[in-house]
């Protein structure tokens, strides 16, 4: 089936600012709550909120094997789990329904009071029930850095490193959507020339600038998924903070990995830019430094240049941009990370969520978090306020935001935008 809803000629009866992250080349999916209290999926064009419930029941998609409900649940794991000839035919009608071409629902006023909605009549929801969530560490170069600072700068990369797309289980329940602020975490830290720990509040959180991938159903427990298959699997991505307490992970990362550190809070951005709307701008992925095996060898272009910034705007003052890094640095792609994933035979689920891990790019501008930023707080960064940060204070809000940009055609992520809050007090 072919992308038509790609055509970088087509405009849109729906107004779109020049600078949008959401022209009619884009289509995402999300979840919403209306003004009528009612959670739909939908999609953006501009500023516009579509409800996709609405317009399915109006008729609108006439012709596409969709069941009565399919946009009328609070989330999108049935509709993903249809597959991609679902989505392409779903996005391909959504780009002709709202073509400037078309007048069968401009001109319906009655229809566009039921489907169409500002951005400020809805509350954006979490747009899948994630079932699983798994984070890898897959760029060389924040390996490198995190290697360094902890290790023998000389052998910064594990042996296996070069070899496989590392990874760990992260937790599902605490992926929030953006706008959902978070409390700093409390847990056990060796404090500096200590031999015994204590417990209190991290001192060190930081934000790990990543995307993620959200997958379909794809296969059965003991099928591996071959590398070439793997795009089929993958409906499309978001942004993800995956908050991190340094000081926390440093104490209780040794033997199994990253817990209490990583699994207070991951937040993502709700619009899921689908991998066809990304198609136009995909590039390569930098070359192996060692060989690798069979299964993770692929043909073609796998990665995109998506480019990526990090801002913070501490409270009651404008943000400071602290990184500006690009998707396209990550030394294991998606398909490898899949491919990986399940060469076990490990089944994957609609819903599930992959983590990049941290987006680290070659300069120091383009490091992904405030560990690497500010090199374990030895470099402060000064804010527009005039005050420094080493690490995240409280009332503090990270942004992270997204974009690709090519031949005059911008297809974003918006972006993802979270405050920390002090420790939790009940009250």
């Amino acid at each position: 089936m072919p992308l038509s809803a790609n055509n970088p000629d087509r405009t849109s009866w729906l107004h779109v600012d020049k600078n949008s992250d959401f022209p009619i080349q884009n289509i995402p999916f999300g979840v919403f709550l209306t003004r009528d209290d009612i959670i739909t999926i939908g999609t953006r064009i501009g500023d516009t909120a579509i409800d996709l419930g609405a317009l399915h029941q109006l008729g609108y998609f006439k012709g596409i094997p969709l069941t009565d409900d399919i946009f009328l649940q609070d989330t999108l794991n049935d509709f993903i789990a249809d597959g991609r000839k679902t989505w392409r035919a779903v996005r391909n009608r959504i780009a002709e329904i709202f073509d400037a071409e078309n007048d069968t629902l401009k001109n319906n006023t009655k229809h566009k009071k039921t489907i169409l909605f500002r951005l400020d009549e809805i509350e954006m929801q979490l747009p899948v029930q994630i079932g699983d969530y798994t984070d890898f560490y897959s760029s060389k170069e924040h390996a490198t850095n995190v290697g360094s600072m902890f290790r023998d700068p000389d052998n910064a990369l594990l042996p296996n490193w070069l070899h496989i797309p590392v990874a760990y289980h992260s937790r599902s329940s605490s992926v929030i959507p953006s706008g959902i602020p978070i409390h700093r975490p409390q847990g056990q830290t060796l404090p500096h020339g200590s031999s015994e720990p204590v417990f209190g509040p991290s001192k060190l959180v930081d934000f790990e600038l990543e995307m993620a991938f959200i997958t379909t159903d794809a296969n059965d427990l003991g099928e591996p998924i071959p590398i070439h298959e793997a795009e089929e699997y993958i409906f499309g991505l978001v942004l993800l903070n995956d908050w991190s307490a340094r000081d926390i992970q440093k104490w209780e990362y040794a033997p199994l990995g990253p817990f209490l550190a990583k699994n207070f809070a991951s937040s993502i951005s709700p619009w899921i830019v689908t991998l066809d709307a990304l198609e136009p701008f995909r590039v390569e992925s930098p070359k192996p430094i060692k060989p690798q095996l069979d299964y993770l060898k692929y043909k073609g272009k796998k990665s995109y240049d998506i480019q990526l910034e990090v801002a913070i705007q501490p409270k009651g003052a404008k943000e400071t941009i602290v990184s500006k890094s690009n998707f396209k640095y990550m030394y294991w792609n998606m398909v490898q990370q899949l491919a990986h994933h399940t060469v076990n035979g490990c089944p994957v689920n609609s819903g599930d969520m992959m983590g990049s891990g941290t987006i680290s790019g070659p300069t120091e501008a383009s490091y992904g978090s405030m560990l690497e930023l500010t090199w374990k707080g030895e470099k402060p960064i000064k804010m527009t306020d005039g005050t420094e940060r080493k690490f995240i204070n409280d009332y503090d809000t990270v942004i992270m935001r997204g974009h690709c940009e090519k031949d005059g055609t911008r297809i974003g992520f918006g972006e993802v935008s979270t405050k920390l809050l002090p420790v939790f007090s009940k009250k």
